[in-house]
């Protein structure tokens, strides 16, 4: 099947933050005409400043395929939300993560979005079914939950509400594929969806860990980036169990379940995050990286993330 090409196709990013600008970046890079608006204009300028200033970095570590001025070129700011979203064919909101702001969004989008776009929220919480019953296009509303920033990690989550159309969320697939990610489409709706959980799975057990008394917080990010992480960053784990034992994924489930059913019982049994742990986990992390140094790590982060992110690229050329 042929690759859709998103040259001079338009999208609405409706919500200029963080989420949305990270958005922006993602879909122009690919050739789409990115329209962003914010209700809060600054953030639009903000959003635009930003683009311009990651650009030549994106493209430093070869994850541009066009100059830098070419992608800011397809990336404008909409005087009204009527003008972002005439003539888009996806519209990705990126509103905060309230209930009552999603319903009244959607409901506005629906009115205002041509028949045959698709509309889509980069929430991360919130199930579909619940900023979408009732709205007269409900079968083109769905989730795409990206983990930020989307232009440097290309899973995407895609969440149908249970009347979502299969026609939408093959449009969702296709037009996420064309930009370059890696979505994850999932059958039905479920709170957390897939990432939050499988993350929400090994920051409990972490939590627990240090709680009571097994592991320093060092010892646990140690184990995860100098361990697990290298394998996940390129396999998933039932790749990694199909290849950790000499007959594949059976042979390894009747090697080691055992290991695991004895563990599972220890791991029925919740830490308060917010409790008594945290008087230990936060004077660790701030003696690790103080407060005044955040701004700085955050760019660090990201530039490490570039460059895995090229590494992968021109690892997947190759294979």
């Amino acid at each position: 099947m042929p690759q859709l090409s998103l040259a001079a196709t338009r999208i609405a990013i409706v919500g200029a933050g963080l989420i949305g600008r990270a958005w922006a970046i993602s879909f122009a890079r690919a050739g789409a005409e990115v329209r962003l608006w914010d209700q809060h204009t600054p953030t639009s300028a903000a959003a635009m400043d930003f683009i311009a200033a990651i650009l030549p970095e994106l493209e430093r570590n070869g994850l541009l395929n066009d100059a830098p001025a070419a992608v800011l070129s397809r990336c404008s700011v909409a005087p009204s939300l009527a003008e972002a979203l005439q003539g888009a064919v996806h519209i990705q909101e990126n509103t905060p993560e309230v209930l009552a702001t999603k319903i009244e969004v959607f409901r506005e989008l629906d009115d205002l979005a041509g028949p045959d776009a698709v509309i889509a929220s980069s929430t991360s919480a919130l199930l579909p079914s619940r900023f979408t019953e009732g709205l007269k296009g409900l079968a083109r509303c769905l989730v795409v939950h990206p983990i930020n920033p989307p232009y440097l990690i290309p899973a995407a989550e895609v969440v149908p509400a249970p009347w979502t159309s299969a026609e939408s969320m093959e449009r969702t697939r296709a037009l996420l594929v064309a930009a370059g990610h890696a979505p994850l489409v999932m059958k039905k709706e479920l709170d957390g969806f897939i990432m939050n959980r499988l993350q929400g799975a090994l920051l409990e057990e972490a939590f627990r860990l240090v709680a009571d008394g097994y592991a320093s917080i060092e010892d646990v990010d140690t184990g995860i980036k100098d361990g697990l992480a290298l394998r996940w960053s390129f396999m998933g784990p039932f790749e990694t169990i199909d290849l950790n034992a000499p007959g594949g994924i059976r042979d390894y489930v009747n090697r080691y379940q055992s290991i695991y059913s004895n563990i599972f019982p220890q791991m029925q049994r919740r830490v308060d995050w917010a409790g008594e742990v945290m008087d230990r986990i936060e004077p660790a992390r701030r003696a690790l990286l103080p407060a005044d140094r955040m701004k700085q790590r955050h760019v660090w982060r990201d530039r490490r993330l570039m460059a895995l992110a090229a590494h992968k690229r021109q690892m997947a050329e190759k294979d």
